[in-house]
């Protein structure tokens, strides 16, 4: 459990300081990095993460990821809580970086709605329903499975960045949204993207039972009695 709750607190930390601080670094730089940029940053740090630590903690990076894989029947609950709390400490490190790095900066790259707060949670259900429900059918328990796991994962986060970005922010991800708002001072809409990638995660995990292939009987031969 401590090489998964290390894995997990890095790894988080380079999620949000890679991701946010794209967000950052395109605010300060008149716009270098563009949305696109910043979207395939997202995808291609969970990428990386699932590669380098995928074997030992599953790169969930995520405490709403965390709580599906637990109500799955996947993940123990002792050991959410380990995660949810390296997941936490990783990102607000990660901000607190920024912060020294970039004092002037208003938003540190938090998740903002640009309607309605009610559009913008709507999104985030369904943005992390699509997530989790990849997530759930490329890994085995909760490991990643394969060398198409990082590939698969990172490109739908990816992907839902650059179409549902410039709505919501596409979060996705509780502690991503957590951490700039604590450091930066923007608590105003954060229940949303507490709640709703929390809420979409465990609809995927209803959603893919629904399609999981029920397990098979063990073959009897006939005529042979027990």
């Amino acid at each position: 459990m401590r090489r998964k709750a290390i894995a997990e607190l890095a790894a988080t930390f380079i999620l949000v300081f890679a991701g946010t601080g794209a967000i950052v670094v395109n605010q300060e730089h008149g716009g270098a990095v563009t949305h696109v940029g910043i979207s395939l940053t997202f995808g291609l740090v969970v990428l990386a993460m699932i590669y380098a630590v995928g074997d030992v903690s599953g790169a969930h990076l995520n405490p709403a990821v965390s709580i599906a894989f637990n109500v799955a029947g996947k993940m123990p609950l002792g050991a959410l809580g380990v995660y949810v709390a390296c997941q936490t400490a990783g990102a607000l490190l990660a901000s607190l970086a920024l912060r020294v790095l970039f004092p002037a900066n208003d938003t540190l790259g938090a998740t903002l709605p640009a309607g309605s707060v009610w559009q913008s949670f709507a999104f985030e259900v369904v943005l992390t329903f699509i997530l989790m429900f990849v997530v759930l059918r490329v890994s085995t328990g909760a490991k990643e499975k394969g060398i198409t796991a990082g590939i698969a994962v990172g490109a739908v986060i990816a992907l839902e960045a650059l179409f549902a970005g410039p709505v919501c922010g596409a979060s996705m991800n509780p502690v991503r949204s957590l951490a700039p708002a604590l450091v930066g001072g923007h608590l105003e809409h954060l229940w949303a993207y507490l709640t709703a990638p929390t809420l979409g995660a465990l609809v995927a995990v209803g959603f893919d039972r629904l399609i999981e292939e029920p397990e098979q009987p063990a073959d009897v031969s006939p005529g042979i009695s027990a």
